[in-house]
C-alpha cells in the first residue's frame, strides 16, 4: 500500500488539499502530517488507514490546516527569494558601473581573440613544420577540451541570458546622446 491509495478516502472525509498531496510527489510528507494528527502508531499508509476508520473530523481538519500552512509558508519563502533575486537583477541593470555593464561582452571578445591566437599558433607551427608544439598540444588534449568546454559554456550562458534580457525589454538605457540616437534609429526599423 502507498500514500496515493489513501488520497480519495482523505478527500472524501473533508481534507481535499491533504488528500491531493497524498497522491502526488509530496505524499510521504503529507502522510506524516496526517499520521501525527491522527495519532497513528506509525507514519505508514497502513497505519494511517487503520486510524482513518475512527478518525475525529476535528483531527482531520487540524491535519488539513497544518498542510495548508506548510504549503503557504513554502510559497512565501519562494516568493521572498524570487523578489530578492529580481531586486538584485534590477540593481545590476541600473548600475552605471562600467565593469558590471561590459564584463560579458569583454569576456566574449577575449575568448574570440584567445581562439584566434591558438589557431594562429597551430597554423604557423604546422606550416613551419614545428612538430614539438603540435605534439605538446596533442598531449594536453584532455586539458584543452575541459578548458574550452568550460569557457564556451560560460559564453553560452551569457548569450542565452543576454537574449532573455533583450526579449524582456530589460536593456539598460543607453548612455549619452549617441546611445539614445542609436536606440531611436533601431526602433524605427
Amino acid at each position: 500500500m502507498d500514500w496515493s491509495e489513501l488520497a480519495k478516502q482523505v478527500i472524501g472525509l473533508g481534507a481535499p488539499a491533504l488528500g491531493s498531496a497524498l497522491g502526488g510527489p509530496l505524499g510521504g510528507v503529507a502522510g506524516k502530517i496526517l499520521a501525527e494528527a491522527l495519532n497513528a502508531p506509525a507514519a505508514t499508509p497502513g497505519a494511517v488507514q487503520n486510524s482513518l476508520s475512527g478518525a475525529d473530523a476535528a483531527k482531520l481538519a487540524e491535519a488539513e490546516a497544518r498542510w495548508v500552512e506548510m504549503i503557504r509558508t513554502e510559497a512565501e519563502t519562494q516568493r521572498s527569494a524570487i523578489a530578492e533575486t529580481n531586486r538584485t537583477i534590477r540593481a545590476e541593470m541600473s548600475s552605471r558601473d562600467s565593469v558590471q555593464r561590459y564584463w560579458r561582452p569583454l569576456y566574449a571578445l577575449e575568448l574570440t581573440f584567445e581562439c584566434a591566437a591558438l589557431w594562429s599558433v597551430i597554423v604557423y607551427d604546422f606550416w613551419a613544420g614545428n612538430v614539438r608544439t603540435l605534439e605538446a598540444l596533442m598531449n594536453a588534449n584532455a586539458l584543452l577540451i575541459s578548458y574550452w568546454g568550460f569557457r564556451f559554456g560560460v559564453l553560452g550562458v551569457y548569450v542565452s541570458g543576454r537574449t532573455r534580457e533583450k526579449l524582456c525589454g530589460a536593456e539598460p538605457e543607453p548612455a549619452g546622446a549617441i546611445g539614445r540616437l542609436v536606440k531611436a534609429v533601431v526602433k524605427r526599423k
